[in-house]
This record gives C-alpha cells, structure tokens and sequence, in this order.
C-alpha cells in the first residue's frame, strides 16, 4: 500500500517540479538510478511498467525505499487499465501516472486515495480528467504538443496543472521554455537517464544532471515570478 498521503505526493511534485522516469529489469541497476535521483534532489521518481514482471521488480524498489530512502515517493507508470493500477498499488506505489485517461482507472485510484497522474492531449481530454479528480494532468505526448499549447491553456484554462512528458529535453533552453509557458511540472526520461550512464553505472553523472534541471526548473520559475510570467 501507498507510503504517502495523495495531497503529499501532489505538494511534492509541484514544490520540486521534475518527475525523473525510468525502467530497469535489474533490482539493483534501478536501487541505483532512484538513488542517484534522490541525491540530485528529486523526491518523486516513476518507474515505468514496460518489461517482463516489472511489477516484481517494483516491489522489491518500493520495500528498498521504504528502509533506505524513506522520504523518497515512488509512482508507476505506463499504467493503462485498472488491474494493472491496482496490482502496482498493492506492491506500494504512491502514486499512478498513465500514457491516457481510463476512467476506471481513476476510479480505482481514487477508491485508494492514491493520486492519478493520466496522459491528455486535447482540451476536453483535459477537462474530463479533472472532472475524474485528476489534479496534475500528464501533457503527452509533448515533444509534439510543443510549450506554445500549454501557453495557449493558460486563458481558459488557469487552474489545469499541466505536466509535460515524452521527448522532454534536459537542456536550460527547452526546460525554461516549458516553465515559463506554464507547466506546473515535467515529467523526464531518456534525456536525463540516459541509457550510456546506466549502462557505464555513471550514477554520479545522473545525479549531477538532476540536480542541474532542478536548477533551471528554480531559476524559470524565479524569472518567471518577477516578469508575472511568459
């Protein structure tokens, strides 16, 4: 069962801003990479549900985390169908993230107060989510939404926390870019952990570049606090 209360793990992800995403068959690579996380200051990491019972390897990430990073919030994602939410809820996910909205999916998230994070590309898709009593929206996939849609939401839509995700870069320019459109968040895989890094067990190099997004995260939402904004 979930560590973390929903509103903790909502206050969590908005106060740092950066969700890191990964997968890894092999308990210990990924012990490592959501350490190298931690270190470089993200308390939120997803480990995606891609390869052959990856819920088992979760399961041992998430008993790890418990004794050895106990502040550390950990989510699954790639969740598309209520059986899946509720199986990576038992093995102690904090939180469920999707590459769509399933209503039943949020159903059965909401029956367990765990927050729903589902992937919206339009508008309605949007509304509709919220309506679910989804509160961080997953923006995906939004190398091809681009920042210019989450600045064009941001009239009739002020209130949606939108997270972006899926081709997301770690660099100052398309960070910044995304912050000062207006996402509450971004949610970050390949381009942070890279595959090179993990497979040279350069977990400092992980660490380093979390913390350097972090970084540009802080310093877009200081410019943008003083400029009131795009």
């Amino acid at each position: 069962m979930p560590r973390f209360l929903r509103h903790r793990v909502i206050e969590s992800i908005l106060s740092v801003g950066l969700i890191p995403v990964f997968y890894n068959g092999d308990i210990e690579v990924a012990k490592q990479v959501v350490r190298a996380c931690h270190e470089g200051g993200a308390r939120v990491v997803e480990f995606t549900n891609r390869g052959a019972r990856a819920h088992t390897v979760f399961r041992e990430l998430a008993e790890w985390c418990e004794g050895e990073l106990p502040e550390c919030i950990l989510g699954a994602g790639t969740i598309s169908d209520p059986e899946t939410a509720a199986l990576y809820i038992n093995e102690g996910a904090d939180y469920i993230v999707g590459p769509m909205l399933n209503p039943e999916v949020a159903r059965i998230c909401n029956r367990r107060r765990v927050l729903y994070i589902p992937g919206c590309q339009t508008p309605t898709e949007i509304s509709e989510a919220e309506e679910l009593g989804a509160d961080i929206i997953k923006l995906f996939p939004a190398s091809v939404l681009t920042p210019r849609f989450v600045r064009a939401l941001r009239g009739p839509m002020p209130h949606s926390l939108i997270m972006p995700s899926g081709g997301v870069r770690n660099t100052r320019e398309e960070v910044t870019e995304w912050i000062r459109a207006g996402a509450a968040a971004l949610n970050m895989g390949s381009d942070l952990i890279r595959r090179d890094l993990v497979e040279g067990r350069d977990f400092g190099e992980i660490t380093a570049g979390v913390r350097r997004c972090l970084g540009w995260i802080a310093e877009a939402r200081e410019r943008q606090t003083t400029k009131g904004g795009g």
